[in-house]
């Protein structure tokens, strides 16, 4: 049976990442309000009580061990602008952590976008499931079409592995009963040091 997977909170100089709670659905409603247009290709929670639910049904997935769910609290203001987190847990024997997760479910106030805030919560991530739980592989994909998303993974370093055809249900809204394209990307154990080492440049 999947282990619910506790980590505290992570904090960077522009973004804290913390455990999300039903504390944070004011402040989440509030950034998902307003201009959605950047929300094409992620789903994001609207209006109170589908804020609510989505909320409850992360916290529900944690407690089965399915996911490690975090509010992206812009550190200038002390509010959830956002939220991300880890999620498809591969295991092997005799490992407490998992070997191999992937970032993901990740959406942003479009405020809170173009600040580092995403690019910073990213870092913190990686840095935590590579020293901390001494992962082998991390996976971050994106919807094919999205050019936006697809630069902002790069820019990590994450190595780009290719697209994989209909893999998922497209989660753009309209999209219901079909299948999206996805870019996938990686960082693996030999790939950190380098990796690390971009992504210092990246917080200056």
């Amino acid at each position: 049976m999947a282990q619910r997977l506790e980590v505290g909170e992570l904090s960077g100089r522009r973004v804290r990442l913390v455990p999300l709670s039903p504390a944070h659905v004011d402040d989440l409603r509030e950034a998902s309000s307003g201009d959605r247009s950047t929300f094409t290709y992620t789903p994001v929670p609207d209006g109170a009580p589908d804020v609510t639910n989505y909320v409850e049904a992360l916290l529900r997935d944690w407690d089965a061990g399915e996911v490690v769910p975090f509010a992206q609290v812009d550190v200038a203001t002390n509010k959830a602008v956002g939220a991300t987190r880890y999620m498809t847990f591969r295991w092997a024997p005799e490992r407490v952590f998992p070997f191999a997760l992937e970032i993901g479910g990740t959406w942003l106030a479009p405020a809170a976008q173009r600040t580092g805030i995403n690019t910073e919560a990213k870092i913190l991530m990686l840095e935590y499931a590579f020293e901390t739980w001494d992962v082998a592989r991390v996976d971050l994909k994106t919807d094919a079409r999205n050019e936006r998303s697809r630069v902002a993974i790069s820019r990590l370093g994450a190595t780009f592995e290719g697209v994989l055809r209909q893999w998922q249900p497209s989660l753009v809204r309209g999209e219901g009963g079909l299948f999206r394209d996805s870019a996938m990307f990686s960082v693996v154990r030999s790939d950190w040091p380098q990796v690390r080492e971009r992504i210092a440049m990246l917080r200056h």
